[in-house]
């Protein structure tokens, strides 16, 4: 009997820990139990649909057509750059900037095949459907930054420059010193690190670990104030319109988003951002990357190593500024020019 007791017990807990780590199906767009489509969309090749925003003036007459990639928990109409930027400099230069959901995010359906490759695939699709031309600039911010590397390692021939702002760094990208990135990974909250550690190892777990009650999970997912630093926390009240969409970045669930988010960026690459090479050797384009030197929530060290590893990165490092440093005053002016005008 206490044989049999014991095997019940085990086969219920097998049962329960299964439950417990599938995490429920998407609320897809436009499906009978989804949230209504309200964007304008495009089909991709595999059946997906993208939804995008446009900025600026029409690209049909645009100088400059840049594809913007939104950050981790944002969406599209968190395109900070077109946000910031002066209407001055738009018409000046003719800039076009166009927003899109990631996967999983706002209005764009899921990609459970999501690939660190996939996105940039993503990116050239939806800037060919919108008809962008051979060549279009990319700009990244925070987890949408991370995806910039990806273009520069699979669609580097469709792009006219980059630009990087406080992009996430993947701690075991192959290129970076054990002791350092260690380093720099135990500086963080340890939920983060737990959350990571995971998202990298157990994939499979980070549904539960980010929805289980018993521990804290990552402080990003939360919005914790803890990890915001003096001048992000200044910056706060520019962000304040989000509560007008908040709601829509999440409303197809979590996992398709925010936790495909961390399966893919911190999952194992298969190359190291630190072994790319220079995309525009004839000066035809340049990359950029900017970073405040107190960044709370990615750790300034292990981007001055990246800009030391590849010289031919812009690497602009910003004293006394923190993660959100885009939506100070000015930056987006300064950002553009930098990418397109060459500008310091």
């Amino acid at each position: 009997m206490l044989k049999r007791a014991v095997v019940l017990i085990f086969v219920a807990f097998l049962a329960w820990a299964y439950k417990a780590t599938q995490p429920p199906p998407p609320k897809i767009c436009g499906s009978p139990d989804g949230p209504p489509v309200t964007a304008t969309r495009i089909k991709l090749s595999d059946g997906r649909h993208l939804a995008y925003k446009e900025h600026g003036v029409p690209k049909e007459t645009a100088n400059y057509k840049i594809v913007y990639v939104h950050a981790f928990d944002f969406c599209r109409h968190d395109a900070v750059i077109a946000k910031t930027l002066s209407p001055e400099i738009v018409e000046e230069l003719g800039i076009y900037i166009v927003s899109f959901d990631r996967p999983g995010y706002g209005e764009s359906d899921p990609n459970p095949k999501r690939t660190v490759k996939s996105m940039a695939l993503d990116i050239e699709e939806l800037a060919d459907q919108l008809g962008l031309g051979s060549k279009f600039y990319v700009i990244g911010f925070s987890m949408g930054g991370q995806v910039l590397w990806s273009c520069l390692k699979y669609i580097p021939h469709r792009l006219a420059g980059a630009g990087l702002l406080a992009p996430v760094v993947n701690y075991w990208w192959p290129g970076f010193p054990g002791n350092l990135s260690g380093e720099v990974y135990n500086q963080q909250l340890w939920q983060d690190q737990w959350t990571l550690r995971a998202a990298h190892y157990t994939p499979w777990l980070t549904y539960w670990w980010n929805t289980q009650k018993w521990f804290p999970s990552l402080s990003v997912a939360a919005r914790s104030m803890d990890i915001l630093s003096p001048q992000d926390k200044e910056l706060m009240a520019k962000l304040s319109d989000r509560e007008n969409y908040m709601a829509q970045v999440r409303q197809q669930g979590e996992f398709e988003s925010l936790h495909r988010d961390l399966i893919v960026g911190f999952s194992s690459w298969e190359f190291s951002p630190m072994d790319l090479e220079n995309p525009f050797p004839n000066n035809e384009g340049s990359v950029h990357l900017w970073h405040g030197d107190e960044d709370w929530i990615v750790p300034v060290t292990l981007q001055r190593y990246i800009a030391q590893q590849l010289p031919w990165i812009h690497y602009h490092e910003l004293p006394g500024a923190g993660h959100f440093f885009p939506y100070a005053d000015g930056m987006g002016d300064t950002i553009i020019k930098a990418i397109l005008r060459g500008e310091k």
